[in-house]
């Protein structure tokens, strides 16, 4: 049985990884049970029916417990397994932990932190291959917090076969995260958190629809801790929404399973607001100059086609129709018909009120929303095809730049492209210019992209060949976008495969999470985790940590566009930039864009303009950065911008 289980974990991982013979190996642990068979050798021996405990007579012993393997040599290790308790008893079931790994039983790098699901099903953590000798569970939490216990019927180590250091100059992946549920969804909080979610169930979607609630998960990046919440007052699945981040910096999550529900969480509760006109899943909506939303699309849920446009309003909490800003134009030609081609909509709020759809169809489109709204033709993307789960990044706002990249023409069992185009807009209702640039290395669908504070784009994930809930054709070496030669470079893989159901987002220090994938019940490809890319930025030559520029201070960090902002740096830097929070789910993410900004500098003292138009400098949350020559980022300071 045990084989068997360990063999569904080496499927799920990119890489070479093997199941370690633990012949002769030994355990330590702080607390056992005497007298009970469950000492601590029994999750080592084979056998799923026996287990490890932690004391509970005569007193229980205080949490938190480690389990120390010593593999008798050191191994190239990549991942670590942990099966609880079999017996139908979830006491002592791990969830919060951190796994450190050693090679002299001394010196020890932690090289995965999170939660684990209260249940019984095998728990897998990936990651990035270490040589270690010593693997180590530090268990800081009963996952059902029924006691201060922990237990295991069995843990395995994994390992590849060859090992290579990651130079810092392509970046470095950080430890996995581990989820108690697959996030298909997640959102940047200002406060520096990751909303994450998945759907009524944690590691499961299907037979839920209208199950009205959704298994959630807040990381904090700044204690590694993840917390788990199930929300009921919505009386919404959220799975296979759109989703935004309002003028507030609020999510903002439409449709999905529960079709026509409006869900938004205010940092602290989450807050039911009026039904879409139109029911909908997999649709895309936009925040507007005005700072009112457009949705369109979605005829995954809630009934097929004449998904046409419509706008929500904060100043009345209602929902508008559009008759003018019909879905027809922005269709793509996929065989499945309009069930899928109007899918996860490439939109971008502009000026005066308009959104710019740059894809996933080949076509182009301008969307106005005063009134009863109305479209016009922005032109072809040039020589691309339709491209269903590509990614479009509007990496310089000021200019009106957007990156698109990859795609298939159809939604799944076809083959993607490694196409990359940059379409320039202006004046709404204008049509866009589009270059064709050298494409990516790698031809993928399901992936995600991120701009960063320098303008590059990380491009993460995905897979050749698109199939959900398949990592077959996974594509595990990302790749970095420079705007200035309009070229890609590989940067170091990722260590858990990234494809359907996965994102990628920016976080305030400058790093970008990379999480999800799967949430498919029993199968081989979910992904219960994330990792922290540090781009090459926040490296010396050498490969130390850069020392970072710091933002002293900001005369203002809620401001109207066209404010000049005042900014104390503790030393001198170059460049600012404004980088908009984002939230993403199923590769789409229409809130992130980024703005460079212009300093002037009076010592160590920088004045900064935020752009006068709202379509640019869309109103909500911005991260504010400071670069300094080497192009080193500050950690942000968070400017709200109020059109």
């Amino acid at each position: 049985m045990w084989k068997s289980l360990a063999a569904v974990i080496v499927a799920s991982v990119p890489f070479v990884a093997s199941q370690i013979d633990r012949t002769g190996w030994n355990i330590t642990v702080d607390s056992f049970q005497t007298g009970t068979g469950n000492e601590a050798a029994k999750a080592l021996d084979g056998n799923t029916g026996t287990i490890w405990h932690t004391q509970w007579m005569p007193t229980n012993a205080a949490l938190p417990h480690t389990v120390t393997l010593d593999m008798k040599k050191v191994y190239n290790v990549n991942g670590l397994t942990y099966l609880p308790r079999q017996d139908g008893n979830s006491n002592g079931n791990i969830g919060q932990h951190s796994i450190q790994i050693s090679t002299d039983g001394t010196t020890w790098t932690e090289t995965a932190k999170g939660t684990y699901l209260d249940d019984s099903s095998l728990k897998s953590t990936p990651f990035t291959a270490i040589p270690a000798r010593y693997v180590r569970i530090i268990a800081q939490t009963e996952a059902g917090n029924r006691g201060p216990w922990t237990s295991a019927a069995e843990i395995d180590v994994l390992a590849a076969a060859t090992y290579t250091k990651p130079p810092t100059n392509l970046g470095i992946w950080g430890a996995t995260i581990d989820f108690p549920i697959v996030p298909a969804a997640a959102a940047v909080l200002t406060n520096g958190k990751v909303l994450l979610w998945s759907s009524w169930k944690p590691l499961d979607f299907g037979g839920g629809g209208g199950s009205g609630k959704t298994e959630t998960a807040i990381y904090d990046p700044a204690s590694g801790t993840v917390s788990r919440r199930t929300v009921t007052e919505t009386q919404h699945d959220m799975f296979c929404p759109g989703l935004s981040l309002d003028a507030s910096g609020r999510p903002f999550v439409t449709g999905g399973n529960d079709a026509a529900k409006l869900s938004i969480y205010d940092g602290s509760n989450w807050i039911a607001g009026p039904n879409m006109k139109i029911q909908r899943g997999y649709q895309s909506s936009a925040t507007l100059s005005d700072g009112r939303i457009f949705t369109i699309g979605g005829s995954w849920s809630g009934g097929e086609g004449n998904k046409n446009g419509e706008v929500w309003s904060p100043a009345s909490n209602t929902w508008s129709l559009l008759p003018g800003c019909p879905v027809a134009p922005m269709l793509t030609a996929d065989t499945r018909g309009v069930y899928r081609s109007d899918n996860h909509g490439w939109l971008f709020g502009w000026k005066s009120g308009s959104v710019f759809q740059a894809g996933p169809s080949k076509a182009m489109n301008w969307y106005t929303t005063v009134g009863t709204g109305g479209q016009k033709t922005a032109g072809l993307r040039g020589t691309d095809p339709d491209a269903m789960n590509g990614n479009a990044i509007m990496y310089d706002a000021v200019n009106g730049k957007i990156l698109t990249v990859g795609g298939a023409p159809n939604y799944q069992d076809n083959q993607a492209t490694g196409n990359a185009r940059i379409v320039t807009i202006g004046a709404p209702g204008t049509t866009a210019s589009v270059a064709a640039i050298g494409n990516m290395a790698y031809a993928r669908a399901f992936h995600n992209s991120v701009v960063m504070p320098d303008g590059k784009v990380l491009v993460v994930g995905g897979e050749s060949y698109p199939v959900p809930f398949s990592d077959n054709t996974a594509t595990n070496i990302p790749e970095l976008f420079n705007p200035a030669t309009s070229s890609f470079t590989s940067v170091n893989p990722i260590s858990v495969p990234r494809t359907y159901h996965s994102w990628a987002l920016l976080l305030p220090d400058a790093t970008i999470i990379s999480g999800g994938g799967g949430l498919c019940g029993a199968c081989a490809t979910n992904h219960p985790n994330a990792q922290i890319y540090s781009p090459a930025y926040l490296f010396n030559a050498d490969g130390t940590k850069a020392a970072r520029p710091v933002i002293n201070s900001v005369s203002s960090t809620n401001v109207a566009v066209g404010t000049k902002i005042t900014v104390g740096m503790n030393r001198a830097v170059t460049s600012f930039s404004l980088v908009r929070y984002g939230s993403g789910t199923h590769s789409v993410n229409t809130d992130q864009r980024r703005i460079p900004l212009t300093p002037t500098a009076s010592g160590l003292t920088y004045t900064v303009t935020i752009p006068t138009d709202p379509g640019v400098a869309l109103p909500g949350s911005w991260m504010m950065f400071a670069m300094d020559s080497a192009g080193v980022p500050s950690v942000s300071k968070t400017i709200i911008v109020r059109a």
